[in-house]
């Protein structure tokens, strides 16, 4: 069985690789996105080599093989499902399910996890909007796009928070501005760099660019 530390990195590796544009994740951002030095990075990504987990090439990048994003879907599986649960089984804030997760996806048996789904209703997002994969390791995108992106008054649905730290949660759920909600666009200013919205309560938020983009629509 995979240890903790694994498991991190190659999830991490699979994230990371989705944002950019290369096919080869620099070692140094995947580093940065850990908060290990690169130095540590560099060597637990020649193991996973060994293990066959990853492709490496020294000094250009990793990504993963097959069998390494096998594994880093059964990882954000569980993740996403235990985070699902926490938030409406257990009732507890979604700024602090995904800590949480972070540590029971790496004990929580196959067996728990299934019965995790069955009891959801075999849910397809987590609280974040983040895609759950599926028991056969399927994962259904949706065509997506920032906030940010959006016209003057047009009216949009949220679909995906990015930004799972703490903080940022609670502001979004404070102001509305959570998965499933509607909202309209009411003012943009380019020289602030910075937005309005109005949520389903006629509640307006300003909203920096920054901010904007980790909030997803659809």
């Amino acid at each position: 069985m995979p240890t903790s530390t694994v498991e991190n990195y190659i999830k991490a590796i699979y994230q990371e690789c989705r944002t950019i544009p290369s096919p080869l994740l620099p070692i140094g951002k995947l580093a940065s996105f850990l908060q290990v030095a690169p130095g540590t990075a560099t060597s637990m990504v020649k193991s996973l080599w060994d293990a066959g987990l990853v492709h490496y090439e020294p000094r250009v990048g990793v990504r993963l093989t097959d069998k390494g994003e096998v594994l880093a879907l059964r990882v954000l599986r569980r993740h996403r499902l235990v985070e699902l649960f926490l938030a409406r089984i257990l009732k507890m804030d979604w700024s602090e399910i995904h800590e949480e997760a972070e540590a029971l996806e790496h004990v929580i048996s196959d067996r728990v996890v299934e019965k995790i789904d069955r009891l959801l209703g075999y849910p397809r997002y987590d609280p974040h909007g983040d895609p759950i994969p599926s028991d056969s390791g399927q994962v259904i995108e949706r065509d997506l796009r920032s906030l940010l992106a959006c016209r003057l008054g047009e009216r949009t649905t949220i679909a995906r928070i990015m930004d799972q730290e703490p903080s940022f949660l609670q502001f979004a759920e404070k102001r509305g501005l959570i998965p499933g909600k509607t909202l309209t666009v009411v003012g943009k200013n380019a020289v602030a760099k910075a937005m309005e919205v109005e949520n389903e309560d006629l509640q307006v938020t300003t909203l920096g660019n920054q901010a904007a983009k980790k909030i997803e629509v659809e």
